[in-house]
C-alpha cells in the first residue's frame, strides 16, 4: 500500500505461502519477518535511499529460517524481538506497549502469546497518530489464527493451554483495534502453521472479526480452545529445527549458497555420493524424471511447493545432499533449500541428468501409466489402488475401494506395504504421487504402478468413484465429528 508518507509492501513467498514486509518513511526502513536471502531487501534500500533501521521479527519461526542475522550484519540494523524471547544473540527485547519510530511513523509492540510465548503483533502508527496496520505474524491469520501445539515443549504447557492464552491474547489485544485496521499476517493458505487459511493475504479487523471462525464475538474460551486445537495434523518434521536455527544461529546464506553451487562432474558427483553418504535429490518434473533417473534419487519438484515438501519427507536438516536439476535452476533450488535449514549442500551435477545419461551411467524408471490404461485393467476389489492425497481431499471424492495414505505421513506407513502384492498409486495429478513412487523405488519397493494425471485424469474416465463433497465442507464436517 503506498502512501505519500510512508510504503508498506508485502513480499509474498508462494512456495512456502510465507509474507515478509517492507516499510519506509522519511529515509528509515524497517523489515518483518525477513526470508533467508537477504538481497532482495538489500536491492530495495539501494533503490530507494534508505537505510535500514529495525529488523522486526514476530516469534522464532518454525517453517522457515529467517535472514534477520545476515541482514542485521549487513546493515547494522537492530533485530528486535518482543518479550520472552531469549536467543542466543543481541537483539532489542521489547516490552509490551513499546514504540518504535521509523521516520514518521511507530511501530508499536502488541505481545500476544499463544501460537508461542514470545508471539508478538506489531502496530502500525502512522504520522497522525492513527492506528493503520497490523503485522500480525502467527498469532493472526486472514480466516484462521495461529496453531497452538508447535510451542508445546518450549513453553512446557499443553496445547489446550496455549490455545487460552491465544484466546486472551485476540480479545484483549487484537479484536479491540478499529476495525478498519489493516491485516497483514506472516502465512496464507498452503502453510502448516495454521489449518483454515485464506487465499488472500491481506484483510481488515473488521473483516476478520465478522468471517474468521476463531474471532466470534460470542465464543467462549472453552469452545476457542475446541475448535483451535480440533483437527490439527503433526507438524512436519523440520519444525523443530528451524526453530532452533533462528533462535540459536545459523551458518550465513552466501556460505551455504556457494556450497551448493559447486559444479560437479559425473565422477566427482560419485566420489561425493559415497564418500558423503548424501541423499540424492531431483528437483525436475515428474513427467521428466519418471522416464530416467540416477538410481536411488528422491524426486521433489522444483514447480510444486518444494520446500515444504522437502522440510516434510527428508526432515533431518543436517542430512547431506546432492542436487540434480533442470539447466538453470541451480540457484532457485539452492535457494529455496537454503530457506527451509536443509544447510549441508554438497554440490549439484553439471550438465544435469542429461549429463549423467550420456555418461552411460545405470539409470531407474518409475513403471507409470495414463488413467485410461489404469481404468482398462484395474479390477476394483481385486486390485489395490493407494490415494497419496491429503485425507480431506479423499474424503471429497476418491477411487471406489482406494486405500488413504497421505504422502505427509509415508514414512510410518511405507513399513506395512507387502512387497510382493502389487498395487497402483497416485495422488491429485502426478506431483505428489511421483514423490512417493521415488522414496518407494529407493527403499526397495517396486512392484507398484504410478498413474499419470492423478486423480484429475481418473476422474475423467469410468472408473467407479464415491460421490463428490465439496473439500470445504468435509473438513467442517471433520471439525464438528472428531
Amino acid at each position: 500500500m503506498n502512501n505519500t508518507k510512508f510504503q508498506v509492501e508485502q513480499i509474498y513467498t508462494g512456495c512456502l505461502a510465507q509474507g515478509a514486509y517492507y516499510i519506509t518513511s522519511n529515509g528509515e526502513a524497517a523489515i518483518i519477518d525477513p526470508l533467508r536471502e537477504t538481497q532482495p531487501y538489500l536491492d530495495r534500500l539501494q533503490r530507494d535511499g534508505v537505510s535500514l533501521k529495525y529488523i522486526f521479527e514476530t516469534h522464532f519461526h518454525a517453517d522457515f529460517v529467517s535472514g534477520h542475522l545476515d541482514l542485521s550484519k549487513q546493515t547494522n540494523a537492530a533485530i528486535v524481538y518482543g518479550p520472552n524471547a531469549n536467543p542466543t544473540f543481541d537483539i532489542i527485547s521489547a516490552k509490551d506497549g513499546e514504540e518504535f519510530a521509523v521516520g514518521n511513523i511507530k511501530l508499536k509492540v502488541l505481545h500476544t502469546p499463544g501460537h508461542t510465548m514470545e508471539s508478538t503483533c506489531y502496530l502500525l502508527i502512522d504520522e497522525n497518530g492513527n492506528e493503520h496496520s497490523l503485522f500480525s505474524g502467527d498469532t493472526l491469520f486472514i480466516g484462521d489464527v495461529g496453531r497452538p501445539d508447535l510451542a508445546q515443549k518450549a513453553a512446557t504447557m499443553t496445547q489446550e493451554q496455549l490455545a487460552a492464552i491465544l484466546y486472551n491474547s485476540l480479545r484483549t489485544k487484537v479484536m479491540t483495534l478499529p476495525d478498519e485496521v489493516i491485516v497483514y499476517p506472516a502465512h496464507g493458505a498452503g502453510s502448516a502453521c495454521g489449518k483454515n487459511m485464506s487465499k488472500e493475504t491481506v484483510s481488515t479487523i473488521g473483516n476478520q472479526k465478522q468471517f474468521n471462525y476463531a474471532l466470534r464475538a460470542n465464543m467462549t474460551e472453552a469452545e476457542f480452545v475446541t475448535e483451535v486445537t480440533d483437527g490439527l495434523l503433526p507438524p512436519p518434521m523440520y519444525f523443530g529445527a528451524n526453530v532452533a536455527m533462528n533462535k540459536k544461529g545459523y551458518e550465513s546464506f552466501d556460505t551455504v549458497f556457494n556450497n551448493g553451487m559447486r559444479a560437479l562432474s559425473v565422477a566427482e558427483f560419485e566420489v561425493a555420493a559415497e564418500d558423503t553418504g548424501a541423499l540424492i535429490l531431483d528437483t525436475r518434473n515428474n513427467t521428466d524424471f519418471w522416464k530416467g533417473f540416477v538410481p536411488q534419487s528422491i524426486n521433489i519438484g522444483i514447480n510444486g511447493d518444494f520446500a515444504p515438501w522437502v522440510g516434510a519427507l527428508i526432515g533431518d536438516v543436517k542430512q547431506s545432499i546432492l542436487l540434480i536439476t533442470e539447466l538453470g535452476q541451480e540457484e532457485e533450488t539452492v535457494t529455496r533449500l537454503t530457506r527451509v535449514g536443509f544447510d549441508n549442500l554438497v554440490g549439484h551435477l553439471k550438465g544435469g541428468f542429461d549429463a549423467w545419461k550420456n555418461a552411460c551411467k545405470e539409470t531407474d524408471i518409475v513403471n507409470r501409466i495414463s488413467a485410461t490404461e489404469f481404468a482398462n485393467e484395474v479390477k476394483i476389489g481385486e486390485n489395490k489402488v493407494i490415494d497419496v492425497r491429503k485425507e480431506s481431499e479423499y474424503a471429497a471424492e476418491h477411487v471406489d475401494e482406494a486405500y488413504s495414505r497421505p504422502l505427509a505421513d509415508i514414512n510410518n506407513w511405507i513399513k506395512d506395504i507387502n512387497s510382493t502384492e502389487h498395487f497402483y498409486l497416485h495422488c491429485a495429478g502426478g506431483y505428489r504421487s511421483m514423490m512417493a513412487a521415488s522414496i518407494l523405488t529407493a527403499r526397495g519397493y517396486r512392484n507398484f504402478t504410478e498413474i499419470e494425471g492423478g486423480f484429475k485424469a481418473i476422474a475423467e474416465t469410468t472408473i467407479p468413484k464415491t460421490d463428490f463433497v465439496c473439500q470445504s465442507k468435509v473438513m467442517k464436517a471433520c471439525l464438528v465429528l472428531k
